[in-house]
């Protein structure tokens, strides 16, 4: 049985059945990220891509932390293709893919850029790649977050970039993606630190833009909100299963077309009734071109484990 995230003094502790499957997690998270990195090229829809990357991890022994994203250009996050959507690469887009994978509910979370076909824009996926490689040699127990989101700033400023103030990475926990902590891309002031064992996720975003991101259109990534009673017999059945499934997890309509075919109107009635969300897409505030790169690190006395290289 797994030895659940505790705390003790200043450190976590986890036991050797929860760090190897921290350990698969990223690995499996890895694995898929260069997997989609591969097959990105002009004319292959997105929708292709996301499924492969999905698919690797469940063939492997993993489960999905959250639907592929896959964002294009100057949006940054929060968008994966439905079932029905036949929309593909074109030469010149800037892709960013992150992919998630978790093992009996410890996670990895991971993230690269991709340009189709052209090198406009290999100085901005440079940015925020140096940016990442910079703040996990700092990442360690009792650093505060503060810190590291200032060294992410200063590598993208200095690489002539702005990062994206308004997105951070974050902590994890067992079945929980976004827990306690956020991880800044600017040093925002914050003296809390990290701690021995913390699973962290840190995903420097970078931009030409404003370095900033707004709401977009509604996206098709949801989460359950609160769990209750649903008089409507097909929403109910549906929410029972999107619940036996992700637990605590996002999903997308893509997945629980798989539940229950064309979920789609079947979701809006759920969102309607509040018992689920969903990830709005987020777009670069003055239609900036978006870099992002990410990994998981766990924290270390020293230099933590990177699980997802």
């Amino acid at each position: 049985m797994a030895l659940f995230l505790k705390r003790r003094s200043k450190m976590y502790l986890l036991d050797e059945h929860a760090q190897d499957c921290i350990r698969k997690a990223g690995r499996l998270s890895s694995e898929a990220r260069e997997l989609g990195r591969s097959l990105v090229t002009d004319g292959v829809k997105l929708r292709d891509v996301a499924e492969s990357m999905e698919l690797h991890i469940l063939e492997h022994g993993g489960k999905l932390a959250f639907p592929v994203n896959i964002s294009l250009n100057e949006m940054a996050a929060h968008f994966t293709p439905n079932s029905d959507d036949d929309s593909i690469f074109k030469t010149g887009d800037l892709v960013k893919l992150d992919v998630g994978a978790h093992v009996d509910g410890w996670l990895g979370d991971t993230a690269t850029t991709v340009e189709v076909g052209t090198r406009n824009w290999q100085s901005l996926i440079q940015a925020s790649e140096r940016a990442l490689q910079q703040a996990l040699e700092v990442a360690q127990d009792g650093v505060s977050v503060g810190t590291i989101g200032g060294v992410v700033g200063r590598s993208i400023k200095d690489n002539g970039f702005r990062p994206v103030v308004n997105l951070s990475g974050h902590e994890m926990k067992r079945y929980n993606l976004h827990a306690g902590l956020s991880i800044p891309n600017y040093d925002d002031g914050t003296l809390t630190k990290v701690q021995g064992n913390m699973l962290l996720a840190i995903e420097p975003f970078a931009t030409n833009g404003h370095g900033q991101v707004s709401n977009g259109r509604s996206g098709n990534i949801y989460r359950v909100l609160r769990d209750r009673p649903l008089r409507d017999p097909e929403a109910d059945k549906l929410f029972q299963l999107i619940k036996q499934e992700f637990t605590t997890l996002p999903f997308c309509e893509r997945w629980c077309d798989r539940l229950q075919p064309n979920s789609g109107p079947v979701l809006r009635t759920l969102h309607r009734h509040g018992v689920i969300s969903t990830y709005p897409v987020l777009i670069e505030t003055k239609q900036g071109m978006v870099s992002q790169a990410e990994h998981t690190i766990l924290v270390g006395n020293g230099r933590g484990e990177i699980t997802t290289v």
